[in-house]
């Protein structure tokens, strides 16, 4: 209860700034609102360390993307954003691996040019 009301004390001193700083006022109803929300996230807080062991647990030593959306699956838009943005990475890594590949290959043709010049070249001066 002290710590709800620690909560509760904390968003009403931001709330204070943020008011007087965009010369606007929050009801008490909204400080409310606000305080409980964040008490509640922080009540998420243990059960994100606690998945993070069980991935420890699993004998993996790598959180996955999907380990996250499942952390995130009971917010529909936090995981439609993170399965957005995972969809972006993978491709974006997709894109940037293709184009390793082609200048790796161009740069195979290029030394095998370079080998046959200096073999024309070895040639050449060994007729001299």
């Amino acid at each position: 209860q002290r710590l709800r009301a620690a909560v509760h004390y904390t968003v009403g001193c931001l709330c204070q700034e943020v008011a007087e700083d965009k010369n606007m006022r929050f009801s008490k109803q909204t400080i409310a609102a606000i305080s409980e929300i964040t008490f509640r996230q922080c009540g998420t807080g243990p059960r994100v360390i606690i998945f993070f062991i069980l991935c420890r647990h699993a004998k993996r030593s790598t959180v996955t993307t999907e380990d996250v959306k499942l952390l995130a699956r009971r917010s529909i838009s936090l995981l439609k954003y993170i399965t957005q943005k995972s969809e972006e990475l993978t491709s974006s890594n997709m894109e940037q691996k293709e184009k390793k590949k082609k200048a790796t290959a161009a740069k195979g043709r290029r030394t095998s040019v370079e080998q046959e010049a200096a073999v024309t070249e070895s040639e050449d001066s060994n007729m001299a």
